[in-house]
């Protein structure tokens, strides 16, 4: 929203005017008709100047310029709303703007470079990724980009956790399936792994070390499998996240926290600030100095830890590293462990509320409004990867982020697998698509000569001021989604636009209306269309490019279904 001037100068004249120091909050009016942008704060400060709001406005009215705000006029409305219309120089320069800031535009330093983790996906090398896992990556791909848009220096982590039980369960399953293979009885263990994954860790074991284990050396067969069970696993992971477009700078492993040392030395500076005990042999933290509903165990009376003491350690780490910003991306299941992680890290002198958690609901998807859950290749799921290979990396990381992280996302299958516009991604590629394929068809070019010199207040179409209005919020939209953690926003933004701009081009249809065509006889005309239509596709492939998504200037539409 190019508005920036407009609230100074409120902000200004209201101080003139015995207000205070007063925000300003300008919206769009729902009507084009009533301009560009609209306050009600005449209405807001009646009480505090004893005045009228209309006599409020027009005193506004008369103490502001126009020509040093770029307006073109100011309208007192209602019971004293305040509309602003911008003169049409000053939205051609911003119209300009937008296509000469090109790959920039929507950029901005609220961050000053300064550094900021993100921390997602962090899935147990146990087993397939599955939709939940992807809807995390999306989530945490897409808030990382945002926040590197808006000018913090980002860093993608992964965390694996690759200590503790369920790893030890792992290991068991894999044990099971070999002694099933070579014809020994033995059932899986209860909360063990099953799935064609473990099937094929037994049979590369076997290919690597034979089908016939020497009796005493179960333990060494169960520990080899381990190791070559979570190699594979990681693998298998990391290829399905690189296949989504999904890079990590740094990986952390569980299980450095021990061999290091960290975790007992974690426990030791916990003791020194005085706020652990020891009740029933286990070692207990004072959580609810911190606002915990109770206290919490660290370390159980077996000298094991509890899953939440690696955490405090890992996140002393990540304050080590210089990272006073965090943001962990989870899911909603790990709700339960923010205050007492949180807790531990105050009793060691972070601030409170370090560090920040995005936590996000399940997916479930769905065919025909039946639940589609079950997987061979996992066991028990539908894999990240099946959901891939059935609709495309776009369609899935789009899906996944479209709603907001809290609420529970239904992925309709269907949709999914539509190539039309009621599909929202490839509503969106294809309006990007179709302003690429304007340049194409009128076999032209905007150097930088016609860019500047063109008139573009020839674009006088209601349609195109309310395109130009729209686009000219994708800096707000970008600012506002990395605030608030809010991929979705984007999505939204990016549906509503593609709309306005599919209204734009069709409105030019050259049998009913072509004197609205983009590629109108009239030359000066149809320069400033073209840069209309080349900040359109600045916009469009700037959002997509946040998302993670691919912003294709050509398109053909096909249906495909592989999930069986």
């Amino acid at each position: 929203m190019d508005d920036r001037t407009i609230q100074d100068g409120l902000e200004a004249v209201l101080k003139d005017m015995g207000a205070g120091a007063v925000t300003v909050k300008l919206d769009r009016p729902k009507d084009p008709k009533h301009g560009d942008f609209a306050t009600n704060v005449a209405l807001t400060l009646a009480a505090k100047l004893g005045r009228n709001p209309k006599e409020i406005a027009a005193d506004i009215v008369s103490r502001l310029s126009n020509s040093e705000l770029g307006l073109e006029s100011i309208e007192v409305a209602g019971p004293g709303f305040l509309n602003f219309r911008l003169a049409n120089e000053r939205l051609s320069s911003s119209l300009r703007g937008i296509v000469l800031q090109g790959r920039e535009y929507g950029k901005s330093s609220v961050g000053d470079e300064k550094a900021m983790m993100v921390e997602f996906v962090s899935a147990n090398p146990t087993g397939p990724l599955h939709l939940g896992h992807g809807r995390q990556a999306a989530l945490g791909d897409a808030i990382a980009s945002l926040l590197e848009w808006t000018g913090w220096a980002v860093s993608r982590e992964y965390y694996y956790n690759d200590a503790g039980t369920q790893i030890d369960r792992l290991a068991e399953s894999v044990w099971v399936r070999y002694q099933q293979d070579i014809g020994e009885q033995a059932e899986i263990p209860e909360g063990g792994y099953s799935g064609d994954y473990i099937s094929d860790i037994s049979r590369d074991y076997q290919e690597k070390y034979g089908k016939q284990i020497n009796k005493g050396e179960s333990a060494k067969a169960i520990e080899d499998m381990k190791e070559m069970a979570i190699a594979t696993i990681r693998s298998n992971q990391d290829s399905d996240l690189d296949n989504f477009g999904v890079q990590f700078d740094n990986y952390f492993l569980e299980s450095s926290l021990y061999t290091d040392g960290r975790i007992d030395s974690t426990v030791e500076s916990l003791r020194e600030t005085g706020k652990v005990y020891e009740h029933e042999g286990a070692v207990w933290l004072k959580t609810t100095d911190y606002g915990d509903q109770k206290d919490r165990v660290m370390v159980k009376n077996n000298g094991s830890p509890t899953y939440f003491l690696p955490d405090v350690a890992y996140h002393m780490d990540k304050w080590k590293r210089g990272f006073e910003s965090v943001i962990n991306v989870q899911g909603s299941d790990h709700h339960g462990t923010i205050d007492r992680v949180r807790a531990g890290l105050q009793a060691l002198g972070l601030p409170k509320g370090y560090p920040e958690y995005v936590l996000h609901q399940m997916v479930r998807l769905e065919r025909d409004g039946e639940e589609v859950k079950f997987s061979k290749r996992s066991g028990s799921y539908i894999t990240l990867r099946e959901l891939i290979r059935a609709v495309g990396v776009d369609v899935t990381r789009y899906f996944f982020q479209m709603r907001k992280a809290e609420g529970h996302l239904v992925f309709d299958l269907g949709l999914a697998l539509d190539r039309s516009d009621k599909n929202p991604v490839f509503k969106i590629q294809y309006a990007h698509a179709r302003m690429c394929s304007i340049f194409k068809k009128g076999d032209v070019t905007l150097d930088e000569e016609t860019l500047l010199n063109s008139d573009l207040s020839l674009l006088t179409h209601p349609r195109e001021r309310e395109l130009i209005n729209q686009l000219l919020d994708f800096p707000e939209i970008v600012d506002k989604a990395a605030e608030n953690r809010s991929p979705h926003l984007v999505c939204d933004y990016l549906e509503h636009t593609s709309g306005m701009v599919n209204s734009w081009y069709h409105s030019g249809n050259p049998n009913r209306n072509p004197e609205l065509a983009v590629l109108v006889e009239k030359i000066p005309v149809r320069y400033a269309r073209l840069i209309l239509a080349k900040a359109v596709r600045t916009v469009l492939g700037n959002g997509l490019k946040i998302l993670g998504i691919s912003a294709p200037e050509y398109m053909e539409r096909k249906l495909e279904d592989e999930l069986n």
